[in-house]
Order: C-alpha cells, then sequence, then structure tokens
C-alpha cells in the first residue's frame, strides 16, 4: 500500500466536477480518475489513519476493502427509497468503528471530504432502537450518567461542540426532572472537529491533524463503547 500523502487536488476538482455531472455518462469514462486522484488515495489514508487511531483504543476496525464493505463508503448512491434520482455522492466518507454491529450502528469516527468542507467526527450518529434503550439505561444510571457529562465537559473544554437530534421531551418512562433530562433525550450524538484547511487536506499531515482531533474527541466515544455497546 502507497503511503498517503494527501488527497491532490485533482480530486477535490474531480468531486466539484461530479457534483455538476451527477450522471453515469460524465463519470464512467473518468472511473478511473476517480480510482487514481480519490479512491486510492482514500485507502491509503484509511490505513494511515487506522493505525494511529488503534492507540486510543485496540478495538477501533478499520478496513481497506472498497466494495462498501470497508471503511470507505462506496461512491454509488442508493436511490431506491430517495426522490433524488442522482447516481453518485460527490463527497468521500469514511468509517474507523468499535463493536461488533454494523459500522455505522456503532461508536466510532468519521471522515468526510467534499469540494468545501472536510471535517472529522466522532460518536454515534443515531442510535438505533436496541442502542437507544441502553443508551437511556446508562444515562439514568448516576455512575455512568455522570462519566457521560465528564466526556462531554472533556470535549467541549476542548472546543467541540456536542450535535444530535433531540426528542422533544424527556422519554415517558423517566423523571422529566430527571438530573440528566436533557441528555435523555438525544436520539444520537456526536461532535465534529470543524473545517479543516484545504493546504492540510492535501498534505500528508491530513493524518496528524485528523489523530489530534480523535484523540481530543475520544472520550465521548469511548464513553459509548464502555457503557452502551461494550
Amino acid at each position: 500500500m502507497d503511503s498517503f500523502n494527501g488527497f491532490p487536488e485533482a480530486g477535490l476538482q474531480f468531486l466539484a466536477d461530479l457534483r455538476d455531472n451527477n450522471d453515469r455518462a460524465w463519470f464512467n469514462p473518468r472511473k478511473a480518475q476517480f480510482k487514481r486522484d480519490l479512491q486510492t488515495r482514500a485507502i491509503a489514508f484509511v490505513e494511515a489513519l487506522g493505525a494511529r487511531l488503534q492507540s486510543i483504543s485496540p478495538g477501533i476496525n478499520f478496513d481497506t476493502r472498497t466494495n462498501g464493505a470497508g471503511s470507505l463508503m462506496r461512491i454509488y448512491r442508493d436511490t431506491r427509497f430517495s426522490n433524488d434520482k442522482t447516481p453518485y455522492k460527490t463527497n468521500i466518507g469514511i468509517v474507523f468503528w468499535e463493536g461488533a454491529g454494523k459500522k455505522t450502528e456503532v461508536p466510532g469516527f468519521y471522515f468526510h471530504l467534499s469540494p468545501d468542507e472536510t471535517w472529522i467526527g466522532g460518536g454515534l450518529y443515531v442510535f438505533p432502537r436496541d442502542v437507544l434503550t441502553a443508551y437511556r439505561q446508562a444515562v439514568d444510571d448516576d455512575r455512568s450518567g455522570n462519566a457521560l457529562a465528564e466526556a462531554i465537559h472533556a470535549v467541549e473544554a476542548a472546543g467541540y461542540p456536542i450535535q444530535g437530534e433531540m426528542y422533544k421531551r424527556v422519554p415517558r418512562e423517566y423523571d422529566a426532572e430527571h438530573p440528566r433530562a436533557d441528555l435523555l433525550r438525544y436520539k444520537g450524538m456526536f461532535t465534529t472537529s470543524g473545517q479543516i484547511a484545504r493546504a492540510v487536506v492535501t498534505s500528508p499531515e491530513l493524518v496528524d491533524v485528523c489523530f489530534a482531533h480523535c484523540q481530543a474527541i475520544a472520550p465521548l466515544q469511548q464513553w459509548f463503547v464502555r457503557y452502551v455497546t461494550g
């Protein structure tokens, strides 16, 4: 595997052009360029950052397969249940996950690359039904609930705001005056790095920058592993 030297400007331009020409007639003749300037670079990034992330936790998974089963999300959109029938995503998505479930249903880190924005985040974007139940039980428990509050404080103090959709009300099985009532309302919980500079994206430094972000975000991601999905 080639070492990671950054995503080339040509790859970012490819995504911008794809956004303006999102059809098979444009993409198919340029598939070799996609593989050269984006897919191959993305796999090198997966391998480089994935190995670093295992210093946070040996259980963090990364996978260099390109068929959708690995860390790299497929460029092809699933249009079966969408009114938007454009066939391609206009971003690169990469997942590093921890746990035995589906990679998008367990705690992890997610890297997003598009022509306009690049960032990395961590947590669990949407709680599957069984995870939602376990999450609420963990929030309700004083030991694990206080541990979540401490993890959130650490992440926010480092400059990473907590995000996630929330229910309007506290779940009916819990007291509306619960000391962690707001935490009980979350449907998912994550945080992101904010914009990563283009000069970093196109350089080998991207791995170091993303790893530093993940170290800061790790208290939240690791709380989920320890108390909810572990």
